[in-house]
């Protein structure tokens, strides 16, 4: 087995180290800084796929002639996908020891599928299929399909390995990096088709097909995504399944015997439904915010609701950079506040973070001047840095480790469900808004406002006590 780069192998809890170890963390040990770094580092390849995703996949469907109308469509599948695969990799990671590790199998295997996908992905208009023909967007569907599969496998190791390894003390620290880690593929993703218009890579294309800059965009993430990915599976070595027993108070051969997915949500910690709710409306409003940004960027400041035209690619690009922004501001606000936050005060800086995305939102809904849209979108890095860090730090406080991979992939459908719902929703809620994109960026700040108030609702928010001093009481 491999044994983690900063312990013996027959790992101890000393008495010093354990007297130096604040009463709210459980017995797992301090890690170095170099050993969080390792931990967190590969989430920037993984968002840059989610990230080219999320800033592109609206420009690319309707460049390639989907009906504005029916994106939500398009939008179902790839929360549908993480429902099911996020559970699953959870599930069957749990009960998976090997000399590899226990979580890094999944990823070499992922990655270089997801990177596969992302070639694929922006030409589905470049095989001549044919502007708005049902195998050009078949052929569309079925990339995001596969391209968020494997983005979820991806992603749901470096979920994981946190709870595996990392205690309450500095979990905070972990989960913010990892977010910030996060924004920053997020920065490179999204800038690359500005920037590669800029040096001259043509941004628009013939009627049906993605401009070069889309597609080069893609074909540079998914190289960084195998890169980051390998440095990862190279540097961290996971505990065995003696080590992982030891410091999680488990017993050794509790991975042989996992429970149910759906036993595991009927006995899931209240925390689980008290963050759900939370959860629902913000990324209801997350979803909508994917959907129709850059229609509403077109609409209000450029004018225009042709895909085709080249104020809406112009809109599209000036949506990366305004994503860049939301990403700076995301990192910048989780190096300096969010890592540095006091663990029993993290209720009040959950409900700050919606708070500032929602008014984000909803100040986009209404802006005309390109370069004013830069002060909300710094909100929205805000509120979308915040609702990947606190839900986790919340919930995962909760658990004791016998299923902790099971329960942060059953954890994903928090953020999958609602996506959905909001997608089929949008049908009729477009039309009440009378097909106005910026009326469904109000919607969306309106629904994280909810969010806000139902965090209210969340009692089980303090940290873990040390589980070893317990033990020995």
């Amino acid at each position: 087995m491999n044994q983690p780069a900063v312990h013996t192998n027959k790992p101890v809890v000393d008495a010093t180290h354990k007297h130096q170890t604040s009463s709210i963390t459980n017995s797992l040990p301090n890690l170095p800084l170099k050993t969080i770094f390792a931990i967190t580092f590969g989430f920037c390849g993984v968002n840059m796929a989610f990230s080219l995703q999320s800033s592109q996949m609206s420009r690319i469907f309707q460049t390639i002639g989907a009906d504005p109308t029916k994106l939500g469509l398009y939008f179902i599948l790839p929360p549908l996908a993480g429902l099911f695969v996020q559970p699953l990799v959870g599930k069957y990671s749990d009960r998976t020891w090997t000399r590899f590790g226990r979580r890094m199998p999944y990823l070499l295997f992922s990655a270089p599928l997801a990177a596969l996908v992302m070639v694929l992905l922006p030409n589905a208009g470049s095989f001549g299929f044919g502007y708005a023909s049902t195998a050009a967007l078949l052929f569309g569907a079925i990339a995001i399909l596969f391209m968020d599969l494997s983005s979820n496998v991806c992603m749901q190791p470096f979920r994981m390995i946190i709870g595996d390894m990392v205690n309450e003390n500095q979990k905070d620290k972990a989960w913010s990096w990892q977010q910030a880690f996060s924004n920053l593929g997020g920065v490179l993703a999204t800038i690359l088709p500005f920037v590669l218009t800029y040096f001259g890579v043509a941004n628009t294309a013939q009627k049906g097909v993605v401009p070069l800059s889309v597609r080069l965009a893609f074909y540079i993430g998914a190289i960084i995504l195998l890169g980051i990915s390998a440095y990862t599976i190279h540097t961290v070595k996971e505990y065995d399944p003696d080590t992982y027993a030891l410091y999680h108070h488990i017993d050794p051969e509790q991975h042989k015997h996992t429970k149910p997915i759906w036993q595991l949500i009927k006995d899931a910690p209240k925390a689980f439904w008290e963050v759900a709710l939370v959860q629902l409306f913000a990324w209801i409003g997350i979803q909508y915010m994917w959907t129709y940004t850059t229609g509403a960027i077109a609409e209000n400041v450029w004018h225009t609701t042709n895909a085709t035209s080249a104020g809406y690619q112009a809109a599209g690009n000036w949506y990366g950079i305004l994503t860049f922004i939301q990403s700076m501001a995301a990192v910048l606000y989780g190096f300096l506040v969010l890592s540095r936050t006091n663990p029993y005060k993290r209720k009040f800086w959950y409900r700050f973070g919606l708070a500032s995305f929602a008014v984000g939102l909803i100040w986009v809904s209404f802006i005309h001047n390109q370069y004013l849209l830069i002060v909300p979108f710094c909100l929205i890095g805000i509120g979308f840095f915040t609702v990947h860090v606190e839900p986790f730090n919340i919930f995962t406080s909760s658990l004791d480790g016998a299923n902790e991979g099971s329960y942060i992939g059953i954890f994903n459908g928090t953020i999958c469900l609602p996506q959905i719902l909001a997608s089929v929703a949008s049908f009729l809620v477009f039309k009440l808004v009378g097909n106005s994109m910026p009326g469904m960026m109000l919607i969306a700040g309106i629904a994280m406002f909810i969010a806000v108030l139902a965090i209210s609702i969340i009692k089980q928010d303090k940290p873990q006590e040390d589980l070893s001093e317990k033990t020995t009481k």
